[in-house]
């Protein structure tokens, strides 16, 4: 009586050797994948990161030669008024 439960027992046991070979096989293949799509989308927040400093970079350039125009302007306009004052001394 105790065989037929022994056969159903050995059936429906489980294979741990097969469990653990797929373990080994599948749990690094995955960690690859994961680590692989971290580091790419890693690469990529770096990349976006090196645009947006570049377009930082490119818009100190404009400030500073703007600056640089209104500085030329500033002083040219400082030469009239030095001018004007000078005129209105002469006269008054």
């Amino acid at each position: 009586m105790n065989e037929p439960l022994a056969a159903a027992a050995a059936a429906t046991s489980t294979n741990f050797t097969v469990i653990g070979i797929l373990a080994a096989i599948f749990v690094p293949i995955c960690a690859t994948i994961a680590v692989i799509t971290w580091n790419h989308y890693r690469l990529q927040r770096h990349r976006a990161d090196a645009v947006a400093m570049a377009s930082y970079r490119k818009l100190a350039e404009e400030a500073v030669a703007s600056m640089t125009e209104v500085r030329a302007e500033m002083a040219k306009l400082a030469e009239h008024v030095t001018a004007v004052e000078q005129l209105m001394r002469d006269v008054g």
